[in-house]
């Protein structure tokens, strides 16, 4: 079956980012068509989603602007109003208070599921989306004017712009022919809810160990999600331990911050790498989220990354609409690319780097890097900066 009238926009992948995308255009009087393999499950609140981030303002401020955020807060979103985050070795701290930003809160800590099963009911029939599930993509072809896209049941779709949301091992990316750099860091990431002897005080807390950094990030029911980046066989061995163990080693490597780890849920482990398309345009076609990126979680910083992508492309089809003009101008794509792929690529490195650094116990970097983040909390400007980038304001 082929639509021969065209989509200004067709989305594959319908998880936070390319759902977003979808409904942004949607919004802004955009034709769109949604793809997406496999509808979500609903979202269940006595189950929590296991994998959780760290939701900033410019990206919640982004969702309220579609009409999403106020269901996804009211939910189960859980403001953080202060990030404590300090060194194994010692030496300093380094800590950001939402009071002195004068915010109510410097972020949120929001589980995956909740997003996207918000996002997707967004993206239903009042939003004047197709929706194209279940299905899948197959293949694409381009010309000047159009890009044509298979879909795995016969349906063949036309437009003006195709956007790949779908993930680390993109379809859209191996059609369009754009290639990607991979490292495999060695290490899984660690994720579990634990109960702590003590409140979490609003905190988001993360310690760097010689293994790799350790978070532990508040959410509502007064329990914290972790995530401990570990060697693949530490990680390993702690999903192989008893609770009792797990939650002994836990609390020792947290240094008891929040005294003795009380409880903890059933636990899992997820390999780590870093991942960059070498380019995020292929005549009509353009990557966003971790389709074109993949970093570390130690800053919590994929998803966000993700909608940034969304938020600079909306800019430019904006504009585009304003002026009457096609969305997928060459030199619009080629504008919102060179900032997208520089800003993801300094993050991917700067994430590297400060694992590199601080998840190591050789003598020199050791002896530095608990001063440095000392001398970084002594220096209010410097902490603000920190912080305004993080938050993407």
């Amino acid at each position: 079956m082929s639509r021969r009238d065209p989509f200004d926009l067709v989305v594959v992948g319908a998880g936070v980012v390319g759902a977003a995308a979808a409904l942004a255009a949607a919004r802004d009087g955009l034709r769109v068509a949604l793809v997406e393999a496999h509808a979500p499950s609903d979202w269940d609140a006595a189950a929590p989603d296991l994998r959780v981030y760290a939701f900033a303002p410019d990206n919640a401020a982004l969702l309220d602007d579609l009409g999403a955020w106020e269901g996804i807060r009211a939910a189960r979103a859980h403001p953080y109003r202060r990030m404590r985050v300090w060194d194994a070795a010692g030496g300093g701290e380094l800590c950001f208070d939402a009071d002195a930003f004068g915010r109510p809160a410097l972020g949120h800590i929001v589980e995956n599921a909740l997003l996207v099963d918000r996002l997707w009911a967004a993206c239903g029939r009042e939003a004047g989306i197709h929706r194209f599930c279940p299905d899948s993509l197959a293949t694409i072809e381009q010309d000047e004017s159009l890009a044509t896209v298979h879909l795995a049941s016969g349906t063949v779709l036309h437009a003006r712009l195709v956007l790949g949301a779908d993930g680390a091992a993109s379809k859209v990316r191996a059609c369009a022919g754009l290639e990607a750099q991979a490292h495999d860091y060695g290490q899984r990431g660690l994720v579990a809810y634990v109960g702590t002897e003590r409140p979490h005080e609003d905190t988001a807390w993360q310690r760097f160990l010689p293994t790799g950094p350790l978070a532990f990030l508040p959410i509502a029911d007064g329990r914290c999600s972790i995530v401990w980046t570990l060697p693949d066989s530490q990680a390993q061995r702690l999903l192989d331990a008893d609770e009792e163990s797990f939650r002994r080693e836990l609390t020792r490597a947290f240094d008891a911050r929040l005294g003795e780890v009380t409880s903890v849920s059933r636990r899992v482990a997820f390999p780590l790498r870093r991942q960059l398309a070498n380019k995020l345009v292929a005549g009509r076609v353009v990557l966003a989220g971790d389709a074109a990126h993949v970093v570390h979680p130690l800053a919590g910083q994929g998803v966000n990354l993700g909608l940034r992508d969304v938020a600079a492309l909306r800019v430019e089809w904006q504009r585009a609409l304003a002026r009457g003009v096609d969305i997928a101008a060459p030199h619009r794509l080629a504008r919102w690319a060179r900032t997208r792929h520089s800003e993801n690529t300094l993050a991917a490195w700067s994430f590297d780097a400060i694992n590199r650094v601080f998840s190591n116990d050789v003598l020199a970097p050791t002896l530095l890097r608990g001063h440095a983040l000392g001398l970084a909390g002594r220096l209010p400007p410097l902490t603000r900066m920190l912080w305004r980038r993080a938050a993407g304001l």
